[in-house]
């Protein structure tokens, strides 16, 4: 089975219209969508908007469901000026940008109890995506996504995220999927249409 999380409704409508033999959970508030989607199982979540809210429901996802994979999708802000409003951004690595506890030595971003920074996504789940972005004609980038609890508009917190982390995309989900997969042994894909471009228009 795989699992598929969306922060808002308007993300996971389209793939849950496709779906076939759907049941539908609902745990602590988040409505988790079990089914059919072209002869594959899945389930499919709409989290909520910020990091607790998507830790929650891939904590619960995983319990509930047992996926063998979580792909995150959604909406991001490019960091980068190749990537454009409607291009999409392939997470190789996710971080949190808004994880500092620099002032006890530490680097930037790192996640404590795993001392990790990035969080590397599957290679094996990101060359099926890379495969269909290609026939679609989408443009894309692979590269890191940073994520945190803040939904970035500034031009300098733009370009700290991108110095600090080598970032090609901001959001405020996918980091901690990542994390949650990771501390579970699931793994994880996430991926994000540019809703925002790197100049600030969104």
């Amino acid at each position: 089975m795989t699992g598929i999380i969306c922060a808002m409704t308007i993300e996971a409508e389209g793939i849950i219209s496709e779906m076939e033999n759907k049941e539908v959970t609902v745990i602590s508030g988040i409505e988790y969508t079990k089914g059919t989607l072209y002869g594959k199982e899945v389930v499919v979540a709409v989290c909520g908007v910020g990091k607790v809210f998507a830790a929650a429901c891939a904590q619960t996802m995983i319990l509930k469901f047992a996926p063998a994979e979580i792909i995150n999708v959604g909406v991001a802000g490019s960091l980068v000026a190749d990537l454009k409003v409607f291009d999409v951004a392939v997470a190789t690595s996710l971080c949190q940008h808004d994880m500092d506890t620099s002032a006890i030595g530490d680097p930037v971003g790192l996640i404590s109890g795993v001392n990790m920074v990035k969080f590397p996504a599957s290679e094996r789940i990101n060359s099926v995506i890379i495969d269909c972005l290609r026939a679609s004609g989408l443009n894309y980038k692979e590269g890191t996504i940073a994520s945190g609890d803040l939904f970035v508009a500034e031009r300098e917190k733009k370009n700290w995220i991108r110095d600090t982390f080598d970032a090609v995309a901001c959001e405020m989900e996918g980091g901690s999927v990542a994390q949650i997969c990771y501390i579970n042994g699931v793994d994880f894909a996430v991926l994000r249409a540019i809703s925002d471009e790197e100049g600030g228009d969104y």
